[in-house]
């Protein structure tokens, strides 16, 4: 029962501070979520420091009760990547299929080898010395973004709906294709696997071929289901099933449940809402999902907020930290950059776009946690192990990109409905 007592305390708190929040900051609410869990870390801390009342150790205890790792990975992620599906307008899609290809797997792989050798020589040059594959490994569990503040952001304002298709897709289908690029490296870096063609080839077709089929089996079991009966209730709790049960089988047949949901959820949006659903009953699958992923992302954003209060930071931690976050940042320069060159020869876009994708590509509680997931005992020298390094680095970028990044992309998606946004040109259009 201390498990369910300890969650019923952090999802009050989190529901407590959005609340607090439209009367005090009057931001985006996740933003404000992880705001104030840092400020009640800190709290926390210093009162302690200052003998007045030691709380840490007490919050420090609670805190892996609640284990961020397999809480996210293995449960609240399928929950995430299916409401955030569900909404994902699959024409609007199609015509920004190219982009949102390029950005969630040339992108990702781009960031991954950028991050991962950036700080290969970063290590190098403070004498600590860190094995490429693990550089990599970073780079692969910090890449994928997770702009799921940004994206209320992004809807609220009414960004331009070129520019919100992009960042939405982007959003979720490289998260699916990241966690299959960090899969892969893990099993390089801990399992033992042979760094051949052959046998990446396996691991990746495994984990993104089999969680598609998966996806694709299961949106098309379910809109069979839904379209089978007028049961109102009984379509929602059939949704339901699909991030549970459907998130559950991924993980036991060892495929990429990530990408199942998405592609689950793009088919229930799409073609079962209009087909499976009332008018109705549409308002009502749209509000309860709603409101699962809001209670959900205000849960995930304390956990990533108050989680400062089981570090123990030492001095070349804050160095590491600061060198991660421009490291990341030039990582995701590469990342939009370099597909934007080539896109631009065949169609114009807002000039925006890359503006917005570079400082909008937030990294969350997924990057967190694939951090954690890294074995404990693996050390880069006498001093340091591997797993408190970059978990340090990777709570530093996730925490600038939460607060700094999704506090400033309002002004820059502001000045971009002022911009005037260029005639739209079709895919096949040559360049002049």
């Amino acid at each position: 029962m201390e498990v369910y007592y300890t969650f019923c305390l952090l999802a009050a708190i989190s529901v407590f501070l959005g609340f607090l929040n439209q009367y005090v900051l009057r931001t985006q609410t996740t933003i404000a979520i992880t705001a104030g869990a840092l400020a009640l870390s800190l709290i926390v801390t210093g009162l302690g420091k200052l003998e007045v009342v030691e709380l840490r150790d007490w919050v420090a205890q609670l805190m892996p009760l609640m284990n961020l790792e397999d809480l996210l990975l293995k449960g609240m992620l399928g929950f995430l990547l299916f409401a955030g599906s569900l909404h994902i307008d699959l024409l609007m899609l199609r015509n920004q299929k190219l982009e949102i290809t390029l950005l969630a797997i040339f992108g990702t792989l781009i960031s991954t080898f950028v991050v991962g050798y950036l700080l290969y020589g970063l290590c190098i040059l403070i004498s600590m010395p860190v094995d490429l594959v693990y550089c990599l490994l970073f780079g692969a569990l910090i890449s994928p973004t997770d702009p799921i503040a940004v994206l209320a952001i992004i809807k609220s304002m009414k960004a331009p709906e070129q520019i919100a298709i992009q960042v939405e897709g982007e959003s979720l289908f490289n998260d699916g294709f990241g966690l299959v690029v960090f899969a892969v490296i893990y099993a390089l870096a801990f399992e033992g696997t042979d760094p051949t063609l052959p046998a990446i080839s396996h691991l990746f077709i495994q984990e993104a071929l089999g969680g598609i089929v998966l996806g694709l089996a299961i949106g098309g079991l379910f809109h069979w289901l839904i379209c089978s009966t007028n049961d109102h209730s009984l379509e929602l709790l059939l949704t339901l099933v699909i991030p549970t049960a459907g998130f559950a089988a991924a993980n036991l047949l060892e495929v990429s449940g990530a990408l199942a949901m998405v592609v689950a959820g793009i088919i229930i949006g799409n073609f079962t809402r209009e087909k499976g659903f009332s008018r109705v009953s549409q308002h009502e699958l749209d509000n309860f999902w709603a409101i699962t992923e809001e209670f959900l992302n205000g849960l995930l954003f304390l956990l990533v907020g108050l989680f400062l209060i089981t570090i123990d930071f030492k001095p070349i931690d804050y160095l590491l930290l600061v060198a991660a976050i421009v490291i990341v940042l030039l990582g995701r320069i590469a990342a939009v950059g370099i597909p934007f060159m080539l896109l631009k020869r065949r169609r114009r876009y807002h000039p925006y776009t890359e503006r917005i994708l570079i400082w909008g590509g937030l990294r969350g509680g997924l990057a967190l946690a694939l951090a954690m997931s890294i074995p404990a005992g693996y050390m880069v020298n006498e001093d340091h192990y591997l797993r408190h390094l970059w978990v340090v680095m990777t709570y530093g970028v996730v925490v600038f990109s939460i607060v700094v990044q999704g506090s400033t992309i309002a002004p820059l998606i502001r000045r971009s409905r002022a911009a005037t946004a260029p005639e739209d040109i079709p895919e096949e259009a040559a360049p002049d």
